[in-house]
């Protein structure tokens, strides 16, 4: 299992330093669904490290609240785990 967060955060940091550097070129982007799936699958240390050291996605809204919910639901998860051991 830690050998997965480490790939799953490592990719998302990656992930969004490509969306960062593509929206700089102006290039075709990265969506907001595959960032949200890559955070999502567990890449949340790393979304939020590409997001705070490219400051990337950090004055969008709409993307910061998607961000905390999975943030919320993951923190729930593992509580919820936790507890039932």
């Amino acid at each position: 299992m830690i050998y997965f967060l480490f790939i799953i955060n490592f990719l998302s940091f990656i992930v969004f330093s490509l969306d960062k550097r593509k929206a700089i070129k102006h290039q075709q982007r990265i969506s907001e669904f595959t960032l949200l799936t890559i955070t999502l699958a567990g890449g949340i240390i790393g979304s939020v490290l590409g997001m705070f050291i490219f400051n990337h996605k950090i004055s969008k809204f709409s993307f910061l609240v998607k961000i905390g919910v999975i943030i919320i639901v993951q923190f729930v998860v593992v509580f919820l785990y936790i507890n039932n051991q």
